[in-house]
């Protein structure tokens, strides 16, 4: 016996949001690119979280858990995004790391230049998301404008408190 309900697949969902369908795929090709530079982010910060050695190990600790519990909220609002818009989320950790401006991590460097490197990968996400903001406000897509708004606060914050822990 076959239930299809389970059966069931819609990448593609019909919506009504006030918008054409170019327009909401545009957000939605910007917001994929969000999304995956916001989880390869969350990934890095949180192995670095783990990885962190030496004087400064509980205030980095602590800061980098911060972040990624951040990052983490941002990756669901943005997948519910791209849902809401009509369009699939992108599935597999190949297809983040092919669509997100920040590099995989693959060693373990000094406490130093994890949190600069982390500071940039931040800039430079909070410079994505204002080239989306610019297309959703194109769109008059206010509610993605704002959450992606917030989002550039949240990360330039977070590329504020990384540098400064990192001055000499």
């Amino acid at each position: 016996m076959t239930v299809t309900a389970l059966n069931v697949r819609n990448e593609k969902l019909q919506t009504k949001t006030g918008m054409t369908e170019n327009q909401r795929k545009a957000i939605s090709q910007k917001l994929t690119k969000a999304l995956s530079s916001t989880y390869v982010l969350y990934h890095k910060t949180q192995a670095f979280h783990w990885n962190v050695t030496g004087p400064m190990f509980y205030s980095v600790h602590k800061m980098t858990e911060a972040q990624y519990e951040n990052l983490a909220e941002a990756i669901d609002d943005l997948a519910e995004r791209i849902r809401t818009l009509g369009s699939a989320a992108p599935m597999g950790l190949s297809q983040y790391i092919e669509h997100s401006v920040v590099t995989d991590a693959q060693d373990f460097p000094a406490t130093g230049e994890m949190l600069t490197m982390l500071a940039d990968d931040n800039q430079r996400v909070a410079s994505l998301l204002r080239d989306a903001v610019e297309t959703a406000e194109q769109a008059s897509d206010v509610f993605t404008a704002d959450m992606l708004t917030a989002r550039i606060g949240a990360h330039e914050e977070a590329a504020w408190m990384l540098t400064a822990t990192a001055a000499n």
